[in-house]
């Protein structure tokens, strides 16, 4: 018995699905009508072939597989008659696409559909090839669609015009076989037909330019003339939406004008008068009108140049703005932020009616609103926008301050007047919204604090008053804890007072106190308790009668549980009490900073580089607000987000840092100075912090010997301080970077190196220039292969005797270095007398690796600094 017979229809099946409670129920009802439907098809009955194919459409769209019964789809459009067709064509469009090669099965019965007799299954297959067509199937086909743009039935026309779109898509080579057959479907009088007509010559305007200078010289002056009867038609029931006749067709004809109108100036002549008639007449109202008032005035805008409709155009979009419903006040923001570009005056006059949609309820209005407000932002009302935002800051939501903070500060870097504005408008966003302001932002407010010198007091006082009133703001605290530390006798004195500042009275202690709130806020973080340290560090050399109180606030930190802090408080509590001789001249104010560097490096523009041709100068922000890593980061334009976290040995965090090999290495100065650390070494050959050649009183003072029992990143900090002169390097041998120094890469032109004297290790040139020569002699300890003797050997080549001498080396880390004192630092002229200096040199991998060293020497020529750097790779390799 055939199991449709029985009363199972479609209806049935869906009440069972609906009916299941579950999922698992909804599957196997499925399954079953699935098992059916397959039964009935392999009996290939005809009168039940539709009734199958319904269900498969309806277990379709629930989402099961139904690719079965593709095959039932192509053997109903086979059908003669009417109801089987049009199964089949909805089963076509519903079960297939044009990516299925049963596709090409139904394109001969589709051909035969295109010529019948019957006006309707035209249309099925109209209609099937408009939603499925490939491209093969387009170029078979085009020439029945384009001989049915001719049809005696307007429905017809229409299917094939919507037809036409599709084909022309996939072949764009066939568009100008539409081009006659169109410029007559614009002269009908069916709505119907003329819509698909006006969408297709859009369309056919795109794809092809032959069509698209045809239409413009043919169809410009009919396409005006459609327009304006439309919009002057008398009322028709027929077209009517809210009193306007056909909205759909006003927008499909201003569409296809802005399309010709578009880069022509004759063509947008001809449709000025049309376009200014439909913005003055059209009723705004109804939202029928405000879709046609919109598509005018995005026409007028794309046309060309006519400022009288400009004006009209920004004007209704002005007009939008007020309205209530927000998807219109939407659009109208978007038009006008491109209507900036051609038409800014005109824009500025509807500047209050944007700024009331920043402060908009709806997060889109208001986000679309601040970025329009941000293009209409220059030189002139710079100062009243910004002012309007920064009290709408106050009052603005929490999710809405990020966005709206980040555009006031790029506002007022951008536009800045004069630095007492930028200081005082920076001072407001920090106060309201300090935590929202991104670390570059307050970075490039100290760098233009520290530029405007005239203004150092001022910023101090006014970042003091701030801090007492929001202190919760966790920027706004560094920046004031930065100024306070820098400038905090100006702040106690009142030096450099301006006339528009109120008094301030503040003592030393009361400095302090600002300092102390701040490291033990419960916000505060470790980037902010380590610039208090820094600026306590700071004051503890400013306010010497507050020295102990300082040095008591430190201490509190000497047993934190965050190493970062736990070190900084020890090394600054020794320099406190140990090293008074040092302290003034660590905590000396910060140094003025390039702000178009410091622009580049934000912009990604100006590449970090550290040249000595013209001395090495670190002029950092302060590094104590920064991890103890910070000096070297900051001075390599590493992000600290990237650095590696320092590691127990300060030389083994350094090599990881600076991609190098390197080894603790010993260094000698002078006869008075003992050997160094290993860090130490590194970045004295890195001319961090001090200059390659000083007296032995100065250089003393920078590095510690080996009974100071220093840490490495007691040695960073100290010489991150910005405090550090910078020194004058003139290299006789060429101009060496820091990076040529690292990867071993010396700059043009190259030092020499003279290969060695033969087998016996007895000596071997390790450098020479045109003024000074290196001489090694080398000899092995007694029963101790690995280690090498060394005597270095220093030769004056030229006329000029040579002061302050430093030798300086490093090695790989399976090296061992230890440099012992130099036998003096003052070489004589012309080879008169030398200067020696032993090293002891122990190779871990003897016998399968040979010693390598880097080496700088630093002197004094009539006073003047010169530094001469090289690579010696010619030990033997039995060493």
């Amino acid at each position: 018995m055939n199991p449709f017979s029985s009363g199972t229809r479609l209806r049935d099946m869906i009440r069972a699905i609906r009916a299941s409670k579950t999922a698992a129920e909804e599957r196997a009802v499925v399954r079953k009508e699935c098992a059916a439907i397959r039964a009935s098809i392999s009996e290939n009955d005809p009168d039940f072939r539709h009734r199958n194919l319904a269900k498969l459409m309806f277990i379709h769209m629930l989402g099961y597989p139904t690719h079965f019964g593709q095959m039932e789809c192509l053997k109903l459009i086979a059908s003669p008659g009417f109801p089987e067709k049009r199964i089949g064509y909805l089963g076509l469009m519903l079960l297939l696409d044009e990516r299925q090669e049963v596709l090409m099965l139904v394109t001969n019965s589709i051909k035969q559909d295109l010529n019948h007799t019957n006006q309707y299954i035209v249309g099925l297959a109209l209609c099937a090839l408009g939603n499925i067509c490939s491209a093969e199937m387009a170029r078979d086909l085009a020439p029945e669609v384009e001989r049915l743009l001719q049809f005696r039935d307007p429905n017809i026309r229409k299917k094939a015009a919507l037809c036409s779109i599709r084909i022309i898509k996939k072949v764009p080579d066939l568009a100008e076989n539409f081009v006659n057959p169109v410029a007559a479907l614009l002269k009908e009088k069916h709505h119907g037909v003329l819509i698909t007509g006006v969408q297709l010559c859009a369309d056919l305007c795109k794809v092809s330019t032959e069509a698209l200078e045809y239409f413009r010289k043919k169809c410009t002056d009919g396409l005006v003339k459609v327009l304006k009867d439309v919009a002057n038609s008398p009322y028709a029931p027929e077209y009517d939406i809210s009193g306007i006749t056909d909205p759909f067709l006003h927008i499909r004809l201003l569409k296809v004008l802005r399309v010709l109108g578009q880069g022509d100036a004759d063509a947008s002549d001809s449709m000025n008068d049309i376009l200014a008639q439909v913005a003055t007449k059209t009723e705004s109202n109804k939202n029928a009108g405000n879709a046609i008032l919109y598509e005018c005035v995005e026409t007028i805008m794309s046309i060309e140049d006519n400022g009288g409709l400009r004006v009209l155009a920004i004007n209704i979009l002005g007009r939008f703005l007020s309205n209530r419903d927000n998807n219109i006040r939407y659009v109208a923001l978007n038009m006008l932020m491109k209507a900036i570009a051609v038409d800014s005056q005109a824009v500025q006059r509807h500047r209050a009616t944007i700024l009331e949609c920043v402060k908009d309820s709806d997060p889109s209005i208001r986000k679309r609103a601040l970025d329009l407000v941000y293009l209409l932002i220059n030189d002139s009302n710079v100062k009243p926008l910004t002012k309007e935002l920064t009290e709408h800051l106050e009052v603005s939501d929490p999710e809405f301050k990020g966005d709206l903070t980040a555009k006031i500060c790029s506002i007022v870097e951008k536009f800045s007047p004069e630095k007492i504005w930028y200081i005082d408008q920076m001072l407001k966003v920090l106060s309201e919204a300090g935590n929202y302001v991104k670390d570059e932002v307050w970075h490039a407010l100290i760098v233009v604090i520290t530029n405007a010198s005239d203004l150092h007091g001022y910023a101090v006082r006014s970042f003091y008053r701030a801090v007492q009133t929001a202190g919760e703001q966790e920027t706004l605290v560094r920046v004031a804890v930065w100024c306070i530390g820098e400038y905090g006798e100006m702040l106690v004195s009142n030096v450099r007072r301006l006339d528009i500042e109120e008094h301030l009275t503040v003592t030393e202690s009361d400095a302090v106190d600002v300092v102390e709130t701040s490291i033990k806020s419960h916000s505060c973080d470790l980037t902010t308790r380590a610039m208090c340290l820094i600026a306590l560090l700071k004051l503890s050399s400013r306010f010497p009668s507050c020295s102990q109180r300082i040095n008591d606030i430190i201490g509190q930190y000497k047993g934190s549980f965050v190493l970062e802090l736990q070190q900084r408080a020890i090394e600054f509590n020794s320099i406190i009490e140990r090293h008074q001789n040092m302290r003034s001249s660590l905590a000396e104010r910060m140094p003025v900073l390039d702000e178009a560097i410091f622009s580049g490096r934000r912009a990604g523009s100006v590449p970090a580089a550290v040249s000595t041709s013209k001395g090495v100068s670190v002029n950092l922000p302060n590094g104590a607000a920064k991890p103890s890593i910070a000096p070297v980061a900051d001075l390599l334009d590493l992000s600290l987000d990237d650095a590696p976290a320092p590691s127990s040995s300060g030389g083994e965090f350094l090599q990881d840092l600076l991609g190098v090999n390197l080894t603790p290495v010993s260094l000698q100065s002078d006869t008075n100075q003992g050997q160094k650390s290993g860090t130490d070494a590194l970045l004295d050959l890195l001319s961090i912090g001090t200059p390659p050649a000083q007296s032995s009183s100065s250089t003393a003072q920078v590095f510690s010997s080996n009974t100071d029992n220093k840490s490495p990143l007691d040695i960073l900090d100290r010489l991150s301080t910005p405090s550090a002169p910078s020194a004058q390097v003139s290299s006789t041998g060429g101009n060496s970077s820091m990076l040529d120094l690292l990867n071993g890469l010396p700059s043009s032109p190259p030092m020499s190196v003279t290969e060695g004297n033969g087998p016996g290790h007895s000596s071997v040139t390790a450098f020479e220039s045109s003024s000074l020569k290196l001489t090694f002699n080398l000899s092995k300890q007694p029963g101790n292969p690995q280690t090498t003797l060394i005597e270095g050997s220093f030769t004056n080549k030229s006329q000029d005797v040579f002061t302050d001498f430093i030798f300086q080396a490093a090695v790989p880390k399976f090296l061992q270095l230890q440099l012992d004192p130099a036998s003096g630092n003052t070489l004589s002229a012309s080879g008169n007398g030398s200067i020696t200096q032993k090293l002891r040199v122990t190779n871990s991998q003897h016998g399968k690796k040979s010693i390598v060293m880097r080496i700088r020497i630093s002197y004094k020529v009539n006073n003047k600094d010169v530094l001469e750097e090289g690579q010696i790779n010619n030990f033997p390799r039995d060493l």
